[in-house]
């Protein structure tokens, strides 16, 4: 297993590598050109610049997060060629320079969503937080422009102004589009890119969406078990497999969070793994809580074991944390709160493999 942690690249992101590079046992992370818009190549200078800032800093940059799908692909727009030979372009560049595996997702038109940005709990640090009550009271724009007040100044992923100036056009193309259209669309995209993931070594490795249900009348097709597998058949091949996100699959509490990660982690599907807790307030309602199982609802003890079990080898990071200490930045991307999240999980992992390898 190699702990990782997400960086947005120098100007976009508040944390310093070097600070990074402080937490016990960090090997690297997954990285991102901030400045990207989807559809477009990811040309190799770049890339370059990026991995080897990272590695001057003494870390990995094995993992590239957000090469974004364009939206004329999830809606199957006669322009999707184009778009798709230009993410081939990019998955070739991105292998030139050590990338093993890219993390995408195929979320209509929002990426992860939240009610409120900086809910303030009782110990006084500040989470993500959902309340679905609140969504049904708000049209796509009010979320849109409740997400840009409560983000600081700092550009969320997602959520990029650029993605969303065709907001209300792109909400009206997608009311011909059902979860068997998206889905047909899906399999249209992997049969155009997984063939170049496979000649050049790097794993595709789908997030879920998140939270895991519908939204806006808008098509999600990976909100669950069935939905993975729905997926994996879209194209057979160890290269078309997940990011399995602890924290968006355990929004809805009637997923087995751990069981999920045990079957496609044995199918060798966990191509990457995404590890946080959830705490559920009610239906469609819940706040981002600390790693530890104590603080919330998922049994994290249970999910490092699987992936122990299934793919040992596999990049990880804690997911979102929370403001605390007075720590001010990125919602959802301190560096206090990820960072006592790696130590945690890295101590699990250490208890599990004493457990596993006790004579």
């Amino acid at each position: 297993m190699k702990m990782t942690f997400r960086w947005y690249g120098e100007g976009y992101d508040p944390i310093p590598l070097q600070y990074i590079k402080q937490i016990p046992e960090m090997t690297g992370i997954m990285g991102v050109l901030s400045g990207k818009q989807a559809g477009e190549v990811w040309e190799e200078a770049e890339i370059g610049e990026l991995i080897g800032g990272v590695n001057d800093a003494g870390l990995e940059c094995e993992v590239i997060e957000s090469v974004n799908v364009h939206e004329d692909i999830k809606l199957g727009l006669s322009t999707r060629d184009e778009y798709i030979e230009n993410y081939n372009k990019s998955l070739e560049n991105l292998a030139k320079f050590g990338v093993k595996v890219v993390v995408y997702n195929f979320m209509p038109v929002f990426d992860w969503l939240r009610t409120e940005l900086a809910h303030v709990t009782d110990d006084g640090s500040n989470c993500l937080y959902y309340d679905h009550a609140q969504i049904e009271g708000m049209t796509p724009r009010d979320i849109v422009e409740i997400t840009a007040k409560e983000s600081g100044g700092l550009t969320l992923p997602g959520w990029e102004p650029e993605r969303l100036e065709r907001l209300d056009e792109v909400m009206r193309l997608y009311e011909d589009v059902d979860h068997n259209k998206m889905r047909d669309n899906y399999r249209y995209f992997l049969e155009g890119i997984i063939p170049t993931a496979e000649k050049v070594g790097i794993k595709m490795a789908c997030h879920p969406d998140d939270p895991a249900w519908d939204l806006f009348g808008l098509p999600r097709i990976y909100r669950n078990r069935d939905d993975m597998d729905k997926i994996a058949n879209l194209y057979d091949s160890q290269y078309n497999g997940f990011c399995i996100c602890s924290g968006s699959l355990g929004s809805n509490p009637d997923n087995d969070v751990p069981a999920i990660f045990r079957e496609f982690g044995e199918r060798g599907l966990m191509n990457a793994a995404h590890v946080r807790n959830v705490k559920y307030l009610g239906p469609k309602k819940f706040h981002e809580a600390p790693h530890p199982s104590s603080t919330g609802d998922l049994d994290m003890f249970a999910i490092m074991e699987a992936i122990y079990d299934t793919n040992p080898d596999v990049h990880i990071r804690p997911d979102h944390g929370r403001m605390i200490w007075g720590e001010t930045g990125r919602p959802g991307y301190p560096l206090y709160d990820r960072a006592l999240g790696a130590v945690y999980l890295n101590g699990l992992w250490e208890s599990i493999h004493k457990m596993k390898t006790r004579n």
